[in-house]
């Protein structure tokens, strides 16, 4: 009777983690699974005053109320469309709950360390402090987004509330 190695015998999940996919204009990205409460379709969203152009407004989520990051203006790609493809990721991130505008979801994907590669300095729209990786997975490229770290940054200004 032969050992299989350890790394095979304890499975693909020990080393491996769920990622949501989504697409903002022809690029893919994904963030951690575990940050994602719910998916929703787009909705008109209560604008608030002197906001950031990227921060959309507010929503009513059950009593809550959830405030909405347009991405696709954030990591300036462009001037966002809002069809019946769109989606609200609904974030838990420090305890605080944010919704995320998306162009889709596509699906969630697991991925290995074998094949997350660190993230190449790019100086481009998004931040290389907030990216964790490229994901490759077949013919598909995700660029890994630290969601925590986006979101709880000074220029998000959506965190002020739980430091103070």
């Amino acid at each position: 009777m032969t050992q299989e190695p350890t790394s095979f015998a304890s499975g693909v999940n020990a080393d491996s983690k769920e990622i949501l996919a989504f697409t903002l204009g022809k690029e893919e990205y994904g963030i951690d699974i575990l940050r994602v409460q719910e998916l929703r379709g787009y909705e008109t969203v209560t604008r608030i005053a002197n906001s950031a152009d990227f921060i959309k407004g507010v929503v009513n989520l059950r009593g809550i109320i959830v405030p909405i990051v347009d991405m696709r203006i954030k990591f300036k790609l462009g001037e966002p469309t809002y069809d019946q493809f769109t989606v609200v990721i609904i974030l838990n991130i420090l305890g605080r709950v944010v919704g995320m505008v998306v162009d889709s979801v596509s699906d969630v994907i697991a991925l290995t360390t074998d094949q997350i590669r660190s993230a190449p300095e790019m100086g481009a729209a998004v931040n290389s402090d907030y990216l964790t990786g490229l994901g490759t997975i077949e013919d598909r490229m995700l660029i890994l987004i630290d969601i925590d770290k986006l979101m709880s940054s000074p220029e998000m200004g959506l965190m002020d509330k739980i430091a103070a």
